[in-house]
């Protein structure tokens, strides 16, 4: 039986193909994200915008970063169990701040850089076009080689009067906003959590998904950033719709969709299947499940997600939180080694370290730029301290014949 209504409106796609065709089309933003991922363009540019400093010393800083093969002869380490851990750490806000946690990782000669970095940070346009985004992408992806780095566009980001005109006039809708300074505009947020909505965009209310994905296409062209965090119900079937013939363009889905069960899975892989791409493949890499899940629900969830059909499909699971995401000692790690001994795979996840750190906190997420800047030793060093508690518990999953894996620049 298929779907009793559509998900999508025939005016919600029109208006979802027009402002694709405003950045060229398909073809042409896939081709602009590959061409801006190439490290010679990067670096370039991060020369040309002033980071051409931080670009040289994170070149240096990971001659010292340790190997995973030395670990494992160290420790006569076989994998001889099936489930492999990914792993995963929050809160690489900008080129300073990643800097200072590259630094930190070469001097302790122990700690394995994670594969996948995510990041929190507003996609303001002086934060897309003025190059930091961009470096920080090339010490992720370029220097580090980190697999995926998931930036969030935060829906309430004051953006100028042009970009919200542009979009007005392809879409053909009027956006609720305000003026938070001369010359910018704001949707205005009736449900707020944040200054920039429920942590992280959750409100997508009337067409703000068009908001969406303008800034997400924006930050890609620009930079190369191809992978989003995508935390709400409507944008999510936008962003499946919008990316179904952009084969480099990647979403996560947030735990704070609260994807705490089976039935909530089932509804995301509803709307997968509705938009799925010609190769049988989803935009959606990864599903983030939410805190509040049992290691036999993770299990359960996984099997259905290797049942469904549709390929490539990564689950996370948190194993600590900043302490004003949750209860104050959360830690899942054992119960990912549960599912690790089921041989279930699993994302490993650190918001935290599981200790009460200075700006170890969602509202480090926020700063405002001068204050993050200011604050960015202090900021990078729990980043640093997040990598050292992930790299240990995936040391521990190891010796125990669990394969683990880490970004490129880990690996001999």
């Amino acid at each position: 039986m298929g779907l009793h209504y559509d998900f999508l409106s025939k005016k919600d796609m029109k208006q979802i193909d027009a402002l694709k065709e405003a950045y060229g089309g398909a073809a042409e933003i896939s081709k602009t994200i590959e061409k801006m991922r190439s490290y010679e363009e990067r670096k370039k540019a991060a020369a040309e915008k002033g980071f051409g400093e931080i670009v040289s010393k994170a070149e240096e800083y990971v001659k010292s970063f340790p190997k995973v093969e030395d670990f494992l002869e160290k420790k006569d380490i076989k994998f001889d169990k099936p489930g492999i851990a990914t792993t995963q750490v929050s809160g690489f806000q900008g080129a300073p701040i990643t800097l200072r946690c590259m630094e930190r990782l070469a001097r302790d000669g122990e700690t394995l850089a994670p594969k996948e970095f995510i990041s929190v940070m507003a996609l303001t346009e002086d934060y897309v076009f003025n190059g930091e985004l961009l470096t920080t992408l090339l010490l992720a992806e370029n220097i580090m080689k980190a697999e995926k780095f998931c930036n969030t566009n935060l829906v309430g980001t004051p953006l100028s009067d042009g970009v919200y005109d542009r979009l007005e006039k392809i879409s053909g809708e009027k956006f609720e906003t305000w003026v938070p300074e001369t010359g910018t505009r704001a949707l205005i947020l009736k449900n707020m959590g944040t200054a920039f909505g429920n942590l992280g965009g959750v409100e997508v209310a009337n067409n703000n998904h068009l908001v969406y994905l303008d800034g997400v296409t924006r930050a890609a062209v620009n930079t190369g950033g191809d992978f989003f965090l995508n935390p709400s119900w409507s944008s999510i079937v936008a962003g499946c719709y919008y990316a179904r013939d952009i084969k480099n363009l990647s979403f996560k889905i947030s735990m704070l969709l609260s994807t705490q069960n089976a039935i909530q899975l089932r509804m995301l892989l509803n709307i997968m299947k509705e938009y799925l791409r010609d190769d049988g493949t989803t935009p959606i890499y990864e599903i983030n499940l939410g805190n509040g899940q049992s290691p036999e629900m993770f299990i359960q969830c996984a099997k259905e997600v290797a049942e469904c059909g549709i390929p490539g499909i990564s689950l996370a699971a948190h194993l600590r939180i900043n302490p004003d995401l949750g209860l104050a000692d959360f830690d899942w790690t054992e119960n990912a080694h549960k599912v690790l001994a089921s041989g279930t795979d699993i994302t490993i996840k650190y918001e935290s370290d599981g200790t009460s750190r200075p700006l170890d906190t969602m509202g480090a997420y926020f700063l405002p730029k001068e204050e993050r800047l200011a604050q960015a030793e202090t900021i990078g060093d729990v980043i640093y301290y997040k990598c050292v508690r992930c790299s240990k518990d995936a040391k521990e999953i190891m010796e125990k014949g669990h394969k683990a894996t880490f970004a490129g620049i880990s690996y001999r």
